[in-house]
């Protein structure tokens, strides 16, 4: 039998791969806006495409590992990732760069929750079971630390497709140390199939977030949005119908029954909308606000991951002495009043105030960062835990796209407003070209926002253009901030609940 340290160390690295991966991109999304010719929609696709479609099949994938064993998933889900990776190194145009990553989002998928289960698997014991959590969550932490200023680096000098390409030998010595190390597990009772809720909960999903990303472009009350908007709710009441009639569903719904278990999953949300998030838009803020390079943008976001790295073991120390309540409120605390001393600094502008500010924002993620799985992965049998981890990731990415789309959506609109604003003494001729000016703007293409103008007023504009995506910027941050806040008392309440003993289910504490 393989160690188990070595379990945990392939399985801990199979999770960084993915992480590296989510974060590796962000610092290049205005190289790919600037080659491909995109606006802010089309980069919030490259990053929605993966998500969706790695956020819709984590619960079936989760199934599938419980099911199929999850050594032989996540060699699966290697090949997938690398062969989507390849894909995308060699993109032609926005759309097969969008229809790649979605493929690597399903490759993805199949990676997260096998590896999760099996570390869940693995350890089991209270106290191994948290120490194994915490080397899990230091090493999602150090892999964010270096993949802004790694992407930078690749971005600056070989090219935004390098950013793809490095996966490649990655994978394959990942696929040597499944070999090697991840014992084949399975749920002997796992649950058939489920390809319609499977598809539900896919399309439900891929509705909304259609309806966030194009809001920007037809208006958040325009007959297109409600619409999606309408048939994405009734997706996901038909997914409910249709899992309330499994004998073995993909989510058991009696864990809703928790308000302990509600508790855990929205700490989750709320975590990954406010704080984990922020690695994909504060390079944005940093390259088209302050004007850095790629690799400077990589480096400027290094206070935020730093601190993420570090106060994990302070959160281990206080969750020996504090509840899941207490340490949950204080992560979120901290988020909330990180994203508004952000949004204070970007008011006044510089990079100094920015980087203190991260700081408060990166402690609370870390704090929160290992312990939201530690807490769900807790309330289900050991049996489960390939379902366990298929709705905590699922939560976890699914909050950083639907995220995306409506803090995308408060960047459009602020930074469109004040340019509109701006622009209305200066040039009203031009007004009519605000709204496809701050979408180029906002992907960090600056020069092909200001090509749509006449030759004469584009040094006047040009300043104005970046007030007005820093002032969006300040309202996206603020947004996030006060969902913190309430987020903080709304899961404080329902973590100080006791778990209930459900019937078939051991509960661990």
């Amino acid at each position: 039998m393989p160690s188990a340290r070595f379990t945990l160390l392939t399985a801990s690295l199979v999770c960084a791969l993915i992480i590296l991966d989510t974060n590796i991109v962000a610092v290049s999304l205005p190289s790919i806006a600037r080659d491909l010719s995109g606006s802010f929609a089309d980069i919030e696709w490259v990053v929605s495409a993966y998500l969706l479609a790695f956020a819709a099949c984590l619960l079936p994938a989760g199934s599938l590992a419980d099911r199929f064993g999850r050594q032989r998933m996540l060699l699966i889900g290697l090949a997938v990732f690398g062969a989507a990776s390849l894909a995308c190194g060699a993109a032609p145009s926005l759309l097969f760069l969008d229809l790649a990553r979605a493929a690597k989002g399903i490759g993805a998928a199949m990676l997260l929750t096998a590896a999760l289960a099996a570390i869940g698997h693995r350890f089991h014991e209270p106290q191994e079971r948290m120490r194994a959590w915490a080397f899990w969550g230091a090493c999602m932490g150090a892999t964010i630390t270096f993949a802004p200023l790694l992407g930078g680096l690749i971005a600056s000098t070989l090219g935004w497709r390098w950013i793809f390409y490095i996966n490649l030998p990655l994978v394959a010595l990942l696929a040597l140390m499944v070999l090697r190390s991840i014992e084949e597990s399975r749920d002997s009772a796992a649950a058939r199939l489920d390809p319609m809720g499977s598809l539900t909960f896919a399309g439900s999903l891929g509705c909304l977030i259609w309806a966030m990303i194009d809001a920007n472009q037809v208006g958040w009350t325009s007959v297109d949005t409600i619409g999606r908007l309408l048939v994405s709710a009734f997706l996901f009441g038909l997914f409910i119908m249709i899992e309330s009639s499994q004998a073995r569903p993909m989510i058991d719904l009696k864990l809703m029954r928790s308000p302990r278990f509600i508790g855990a999953l929205l700490g989750m949300f709320a975590y990954a909308a406010c704080a984990q998030v922020m690695m994909t838009l504060l390079p944005l803020y940093l390259q088209s606000g302050l004007q850095l390079s790629a690799l400077a943008a990589g480096a400027g976001m290094l206070p935020f991951a730093v601190a993420m790295l570090l106060t994990p073991r302070l959160g281990m120390r206080l969750a020996s002495q504090w509840s899941p309540a207490q340490v949950f409120a204080l992560g979120l605390v901290l988020v909330g009043t990180g994203n508004l001393l952000c949004a204070w600094a970007v008011g006044h502008g510089g990079y100094l105030a920015f980087a203190a500010a991260s700081l408060v924002l990166g402690a609370g993620a870390g704090l929160l960062n290992g312990d939201t799985q530690k807490n769900i992965m807790a309330c289900v049998p050991r049996e489960r835990t390939g379902m366990a981890s298929g709705l905590s990731t699922t939560t976890r990415f699914g909050a950083i796209v639907i995220a995306i789309g409506v803090l995308g959506g408060v960047l459009a609109a602020r930074s469109g407003q004040l340019l509109r604003e701006s622009m209305a003494g200066l040039a009203p001729e031009h007004l009519g070209k605000v709204a496809a000016m701050a979408a180029r703007v906002a992907a960090g293409d600056l020069q092909a926002a200001l090509s749509l103008l006449d030759a004469g007023v584009r040094d006047a504009v040009a300043p104005l253009a970046r007030q007005a995506l820093a002032g969006g910027f300040e309202a996206l941050l603020q947004v996030a901030g006060g969902i913190a806040f309430v987020m903080a008392l709304v899961v404080g309440l329902l973590l100080s609940r006791p778990l209930p003993q459900l019937e078939g289910h051991v509960v661990r504490t």
